[in-house]
């Protein structure tokens, strides 16, 4: 988490609060985090039904909301109007309605808190934009670099007071990327099944994050690293079988990327795991799979393997191959990375 948002949060808990928000980007985890947080803390409980208004964009407009903003609060301090889906809002696209808006967020009710999450990037150069930085908090949620994801799962399960593993930390971004709500999601699932002072291990999120212990894609890929046949074979051709639970595309994006690193390993001069772990954006525990990749596969393969893995994702979307099922490409994916 950034420490502007870890303020924000922490100033929200505080319940020094500003009187607008504008919060937007491409990573709606944070602008879900700081709104949740806001519609928790601003309205006590026993107000939130005559001074909180949370609507969804799509069901409202400008005025409506500005409305909503001017009123004075029922009997209480303060009340809170949060839009959803900000984007959507009818008018929000039209000149006038952000002058409006504008003109609002420049004199804002001291009595109202006002937020708005917009789902994707709003120019901050607008009028509007720079309106509500002046007199409240305008946020750019961007997404994480993945990179940053392994320390960010590792930050939030420490915040939910659990342990886990190095192996289980980078199983969950393999298998789930930089997806912060879906990975929040399964956390607070493991989490919720894990005994008192247990630790979450890979064999805990194979368990509960319904990756199958033997047949999986890092099973695959640690075959591959080891130029295991048999093993990748089998592999496959359990994928083959049960192609609803094991889709190509997650596949090829985990094995690329795999590959990729291992071609950085292969072009950098430095060699050393602790100038690996910060070329690759790995804890140094995992560089030693990039090595002994780097060492079964010559450079000239390692290219290959990539070209090999491009030319799959284009066969699964039906360039040049409509009639190969997923399992025929990852059938002939594998081959070409071992042969």
């Amino acid at each position: 988490m950034s420490p502007a948002i870890d303020q924000l949060l922490k100033d929200i808990r505080k319940k020094n609060v500003a009187p607008v928000y504008f919060l937007h980007g491409e990573e709606t985890y944070f602008v879900d985090l700081i709104a949740d947080e806001i519609e928790k803390t601003v309205v006590p409980e026993h107000e939130k039904g005559f001074n909180q208004f949370v609507v969804f964009g799509k069901d409202a407009q400008v005025g409506t909301i500005l409305n909503m903003a001017r009123r004075y609060p029922f009997m209480a301090d303060r009340q809170l109007v949060l839009v959803r889906e900000a984007q959507q809002l009818n008018g929000l696209g039209e000149k006038a309605n952000q002058a409006l808006l504008e003109d609002y967020a420049k004199a804002p009710l001291s009595s109202t808190v006002l937020v708005l999450c917009h789902t994707g990037a709003f120019d901050e150069r607008k009028a509007l934009a720079k309106a509500f930085a002046q007199k409240g908090v305008l946020l750019n949620s961007k997404k994480l670099y993945d990179n940053k994801v392994p320390d960010w799962i590792g930050d939030y399960c420490r915040q939910q007071g659990v342990k886990i593993s190095l192996k289980a930390i980078q199983m969950l971004f393999d298998y789930i990327g930089n997806d912060l709500k879906r990975l929040a999601g399964e956390i607070d699932k493991i989490t919720i099944n894990l005994k008192a002072g247990e630790e979450i291990s890979a064999e805990t999120v194979e368990r509960l994050v319904g990756i199958s212990k033997e047949y999986n894609v890092f099973e695959l890929q640690k075959a591959l690293t080891l130029r295991d046949v048999v093993k990748a074979n089998r592999i496959v051709d359990y994928f083959s079988r049960n192609p609803k639970d094991n889709p190509l595309p997650p596949m090829l994006i985990i094995l690329y990327q795999f590959f990729t690193k291992v071609l950085m390993v292969q072009a950098s001069r430095d060699q050393s795991e602790k100038s690996l772990a910060t070329l690759l954006g790995v804890h140094t525990f995992f560089v030693k799979d990039y090595l002994q990749t780097a060492r079964a596969y010559p450079v000239w393969k390692v290219a290959g393997i990539l070209h090999a893995i491009r030319q799959a994702d284009a066969h699964s979307k039906g360039v040049d191959a409509p009639s190969l099922t997923e399992g025929d490409i990852l059938k002939q994916l594998v081959f070409a990375i071992l042969h």
